[in-house]
Formats: structure tokens, sequence, C-alpha cells
């Protein structure tokens, strides 16, 4: 029994099933009695519909009681098993809050409708009292068949929580986290002050319905009552904004962590997006969304921006590192994908493949090699030679191409590629010219009429990067006039914000033409990889503070935070901050078990490690230096 508390004293009532541990430990003891039955997979669901009808209140809990042990079959040699099988099961929350749960051992209480058999062994690992346990328990028959309970247990009855409660005459303040209507039925017969619906591993309607809070984690619990949590802040707070369609991994990684996600199919204008950015901590988007000094103004909460593509210009970098909002990209993951769509138009438009699909379906046979040719031998053109251009270079060599670059950046060479030392030069020789450049405004009409008038008569043309790089009017010019005898076009100065708006552009209907929906890096394959990559990114920093990777803030690497809390300082790039950091943390006397500082034009960088234990006014005057942009806590 529990001692009798003062009147300050504090009690935690917890549950078990589907709250302590992830699983209902009687549908896991069911997998495991039931191998090699027959009719397994039929017991199993009554078994778990059977729990559903009794945690939301709506069968006897005695009935739902003995119907599970009835149907389960099971055996004493069976619980080892489940044991270890549980063990692996505990509830994440549970696990990083282990400190929490040893350091208030006295006042946790473990109230289940489950079976201290298998319930002991998994709390007690965790630091419960096993005199703090209350649970039903088994009744075995002389061959230790499970065959029912113990009948005179209050936990084996309806409204069987309460009934204990009220035999326990706790003195105190009482707090119940559960995820099923039993334990609502604590604080519906006025024996606990507040009743938190536990929805990490299932929500149930009707328990959240009653619920004085709903806690995603133990950690939201823990943040709300302001007791000791591994985390510095519950992560079911940090909301994730996901535009434009990507990939739905992305949004599982972020749930599995915890965060709250939401997805918007299309693109959001300006409007749109300063309106919902408002307490949005994770910004993912692709290429249409804006990200402009207006959207950021109304960003209160904004940590990070996550580009789900490679380019980074629609995102105003500069307005972001004022605010000390970190940004990264996805320089690599689709790089594959551009690079196989841009082979596969040449072929398509050396071989006239797109007019001469259309003379087939309107009847017309035209088995003709006039003005058809094989890309073996041709001279490639790669304006921009970064990851794109590139892998390009390899794969066209590797067909026969004889590949020419020119970047404004001198790289080195890969393969038999050559470098030509200006724009005019590569334009004058090349039978391919494909465009790779990036999104800077500089770029803007990069290729216009004196361009095209330098290409050989005949050139094929691909832009696969940035549609403003072109000037169109120039290029259609081009094509009515046979200097480009054939063009492929991927990206355009105004794309359509959802599949719904109608492509207005003046290439459409020009013959060999091809026109694609901004597809180079659309495939399974790539959204894929970016979905796991820009989430890996993104979650490195908001975890770890690691910056590695961002193309607008100082790139720092950091080690595993372990056994100590981090300071996070983000600041204007001017002479002293360091010093000052360094003078506080002295004047606290905080030892600093790691330190690391980097730079980057007008803003500073800074991670400061420290012991767990020191005066919480230092946040207050670490927040008041001078300069500072942002200041968080990590632990």
């Amino acid at each position: 029994m529990v001692e009798i508390p003062t009147k300050e004293q504090k009690y935690f009532i917890i549950d078990f099933d589907s709250t302590f541990t992830k699983v209902e430990a009687m549908d896991e003891l069911g997998k495991i009695s039931l191998q090699g039955n027959p009719k397994r997979e039929d017991i199993l669901r009554e078994i778990h519909q059977v729990t559903e009808l009794a945690m939301n209140g709506d069968i006897s809990f005695s009935e739902a009681l003995q119907r599970r042990v009835d149907l389960l079959k099971a055996h004493k040699d069976h619980l080892p098993e489940l044991i270890a099988v549980l063990s692996g099961k505990v509830s994440d929350s549970f696990e990083r809050n282990r400190d929490f749960l040893n350091e208030f051992a006295d006042s946790i209480l473990i109230i289940s409708s489950g079976f201290r058999e298998f319930i002991v062994p998994i709390v007690t690992a965790l630091g419960i009292k096993p005199e703090n346990v209350y649970a039903n328990t088994f009744l075995f028959d002389d061959n230790g068949n499970i065959i029912g309970f113990d009948a005179e247990n209050p936990l084996a009855k309806d409204k069987g929580k309460p009934e204990l409660m009220r035999k326990l005459n706790l003195q105190g303040d009482v707090y119940v986290i559960g995820d099923g209507y039993t334990d609502y039925e604590i604080k519906e017969a006025g024996l606990a002050n507040r009743f938190y619906a536990f929805t990490e591993n299932v929500e149930r309607g009707k328990v959240i319905a009653n619920a004085d809070h709903i806690t995603p984690s133990l950690d939201e619990f823990l943040f709300v009552n302001k007791l000791p949590a591994s985390l510095s802040y519950p992560k079911n707070r940090i909301k994730v904004l996901l535009l434009e369609n990507i990939h739905p991994k992305a949004k599982e990684l972020f749930q599995e962590q915890g965060f709250t996600v939401e997805m918007v199919k299309g693109a959001l204008d300006e409007d749109e997006l300063a309106e919902r950015i408002r307490d949005v901590s994770v910004l993912g988007i692709r290429s249409k969304t804006q990200v402009t000094k207006k959207v950021l103004e109304n960003a209160n909460k904004l940590m990070c921006v996550g580009a789900f593509c490679i380019g980074t210009n629609q995102i105003d970098l500069k307005a972001c590192q004022e605010r000390g909002i970190v940004a990264f990209n996805a320089p690599y993951s689709n790089t594959r994908s551009v690079v196989e769509l841009a082979i596969g138009e040449m072929i398509i438009l050396m071989r006239q493949i797109v007019e001469k699909s259309n003379k087939m379906h309107r009847g017309e046979w035209d088995k003709s090699a006039i003005g058809s040719y094989e890309i073996r031998g041709k001279k490639l053109g790669l304006v921009g030679y970064g990851n794109i251009g590139t892998q390009l270079s390899v794969v066209a060599e590797a067909l026969g191409m004889k590949v020419y670059y020119y970047d404004l950046v001198e790289k080195l060479a890969l393969g038999n590629a050559q470098r030509c030392k200006t724009l005019h030069e590569l334009l004058e020789i090349c039978d391919v010219i494909t465009l790779h450049t990036d999104g800077r405004k500089e770029n803007a009409n990069l290729i216009g009429a004196k361009e095209f008038e330098r290409m050989k008569d005949g050139v094929i043309f691909l832009n696969l990067s940035r549609g403003h790089i072109v000037d169109v009017p120039a290029l259609v010019n081009a094509v009515k006039s046979g200097k480009v005898a054939g063009a492929a076009v991927d990206v355009f100065p105004y794309e359509p914000k959802t599949n719904n708006e109608e492509f207005v552009n003046e290439l459409r209907g020009l013959p060999n033409v091809l026109l694609t929906p901004h597809i180079g890096g659309s495939t399974e394959e790539a959204q894929e990889n970016i979905a796991n990559f820009v989430p890996g990114k993104l979650l490195d920093f908001i975890n770890k503070g690691n910056t590695f990777g961002s193309v607008n803030f100082p790139n720092i690497q950091l080690p595993d935070l372990n056994d100590a809390h981090r300071m996070i300082h983000i600041h204007r790039n001017v002479p002293g901050i360091l010093a000052q950091i360094n003078s506080i943390l002295a004047n606290y006397q905080i030892n600093i078990r790691g330190q690391y500082l980097n730079t980057r034009e007008d803003v500073g960088y800074v991670i400061t490690d420290i012991d767990k234990a020191y005066n919480k006014e230092v946040i207050t005057e670490l927040k008041n230096i001078p300069h500072t942009i942002k200041f968080r806590m990590l632990y």
C-alpha cells in the first residue's frame, strides 16, 4: 500500500496497455498463444474488437475481460515470451523519460485492468515500484493453462478503477494518464483532479471528448505540469507545414518523431502563406511557393525552411538569415532523374519521335530517316557544371557524345569533358545545348536572341533548370526560323500553382518541341529520396542544432548531445558576442563541456554544451545580449 501523503503530495496514475506500452498486451498474448491455430487471425480480430469495445466503454469491462481470456487459450509458459515482446514496445516517450519515472517513483501508480504477471516486469525495469502496481491476476489450472482471473479484484469489475481509488484514499492532487474510458472513469467519479487522454499510440474519440487535456506523449504531460522532462519542448507542439504535394514519406518521418504535420497539395500565394505560416515551426516547399519577406514577417515561430528540390531562389534567404531561420535544400537527391530526362529528350528530339508519333495517330505512315540522327558523336554543351551537369556529362560521354561545358566557377572536368572559356564559345560549337544553371537573378534571360543567333543551325536546345533564364519569345522565334530544330522545356517563367490551372505559354503548338510540367525531378525514386534527405536535415537542426548543408547559415556539424544541455545562440555577426556569452556563463560558474562557433556574412552561430545543473536566470541574460537574433535550449 501507498504511504499516507501530505496534502501537497501529487500522484500520477498511469494506465499500462497502449499507454505505458504501444500495444494491448492481451492482443500480443493472443499472437503468441494462438500460433498454429487455423483460426488465429479470426480470433485475434475478435480479441481486438472486444478490447476496443471495452476501451470505448461500449460493453462492460468484466464481460470483455472474460471473453478475451476464453479466446486466448494461453498458458503460463507463454508469459516469458510476452514479457520479452512488451519490453521492446514500451512507449517512446516513457523510454525517454526514465529519469522522471525514477525520481517520482513514490508518486507513480500503475493502475491497469491488465495483469500483474506481465506488467510488473515491464514497469519495474523503468523504475516503477512493484508495490505501486495495481492490476488483475491470472488463475491457472493444474496444467498451467490460464483459465480466468481473480474475480474479487476490483479491477476485474465494471467501474473497478474508481473502486480501487476509493480504497487507496489518496490524499493530494491526482492526475490520470490513459487511453481508455476506464481511465476517465476515475476523474468522472471525482477521484482525480485532471484526466489526460494519452494519444501517442491510439486515439479513441469518446476518450478524447472527455479529457481535460489531450497529451500526445508523456513529454506533453510533463511540460504542461512543469515537471522534469528529457526534452526541452514537446515535439507535438512543433507544427510542420508541407506544401506542394511533397512525398508522404516526409510526413511520416516528422510524425514518427511526434511533430504535428499539416500537408497541402498545391502551392500557396503570398497572402495565403502569410496567414498559414503563423505558429508554424518547420516549413517544407517545392519550387512554386515563394517564401518572401512579407511571409517571414508573419512567421512568429518559424525555425527552418526545407526546399524539397534543388533550387532555393523561391526563398528570401537573406530575410531568413536576418530572422535566424535556417534553410536547407536537396542538392543531390533528384540529380539522376533530371539526367535521365535530359538524355531521353535529346534522343526523342534528334529522332523527331514526337512528330512521327503524331502522324501515326493521324493514320500517316512516314517511314523516313530524313532529319533523324544518333546522339553518338554529337557535341553536347552543358551550361552549368554542377551536380546535374557533371552527372549528365558522364552519362552522355558513355553514350558516345563529346562533352563541353561552361561554368562561372572553374571546376574539374570529369572524363574527357572540355571546359569552354566563354558561353559564346560553347554556343558556337555544340550540336545539343542543355541548361543546368542556378536560379539567381543575374541569370535572368541568360539565353536570349543574341545567344540563339550564335548557335549552330539545327541545334537541339534543352532547358531543365529555371524558367526565367531563357527569353521565351526569342526561343519561339528560333524554333519557327529553324535555328532550333528541336527543344525540350521543363521550366517556365510562370508556372500554374495547381494541376487545375491552365498552362499558358507561347511555346504551345510548335513542332518538335517537348513541353513538360516541371517534372525533371518528379520520379518516385527522386521524390522519396528528397523526402528522406530534407526532413533529415531539418530534424537534425531541430533536435541537435546541426546546420551542415544549410544554404544560408554557418555550417556546423555537431556531436550528439549526451548528458548535457545545449544552448543555441544566433546573433548578428559583430565582434565580442562569444566573449559576452562566456563571461555570463563564468559569472554563474557554469562549466562549458563543448563550444562551437561559426559565422557567415551577417550572422553568427554559437553552440555551447553545459552541465545539466545550472541557474535558469542565465537564459534571460543570454537572450538579452545585444545583437541576439534567437536563442533556444536543447536537452
